[in-house]
């Protein structure tokens, strides 16, 4: 992951609906227009996936909404398809493992690292039913003991 923290998208439902089991960086092939759109924040990551076709990564779903002030010249397409940039021998390493023990390719936020947009995409299994339940249990017990925390702070004054 970048140094810096700064997401343009995240895809907080990856993490709920699989078990992340690596992670990697990969560059984004964009287009001039949708680049200014994710600046601006036009971007979506929660219906995105990413196949694997000849070698080769592809994010399909992200959703780049083009920006009211797009030239006319240009024909945005929200929903295309962009190409992932990985050195081949993770690519190949990814294609066994996708194809032999049936994981699957989740793309898990987008970020600026040098300047460029980048993708964080997971190798991931996903979660049986009662895993998100868990989850789900986690986080509210989680919630909840934050929220009886600031409670008890600020009911307890010190002199």
């Amino acid at each position: 992951m970048s140094t810096t923290s700064a997401y343009i998208a995240e895809n907080r439902r990856a993490r709920f609906e699989y078990h992340i089991d690596e992670q990697f960086e990969a560059g984004v092939v964009l287009e001039g227009w949708e680049v200014k759109a994710i600046r601006a924040g036009q971007v979506q990551l929660t219906d995105g996936y990413v196949l694997i076709r000849g070698g080769e990564l592809f994010m399909i779903g992200c959703r780049i909404n083009a920006l009211g002030s797009a030239s006319t010249h240009v024909n945005p397409e929200a929903d295309r398809t962009k190409k992932l940039l990985l050195h081949k021998e993770q690519i190949k390493r990814l294609v066994g493992k996708v194809e032999q023990r049936g994981f699957t390719l989740v793309p898990l936020n987008l970020h600026y690292k040098g300047g460029r947009v980048k993708a964080e995409i997971a190798l991931a299994k996903g979660k049986a039913q009662h895993d998100k339940r868990e989850t789900e249990k986690k986080r509210d017990w989680e919630r909840e003991k934050g929220q009886l925390m600031r409670h008890k702070v600020s009911s307890n004054p010190k002199d």
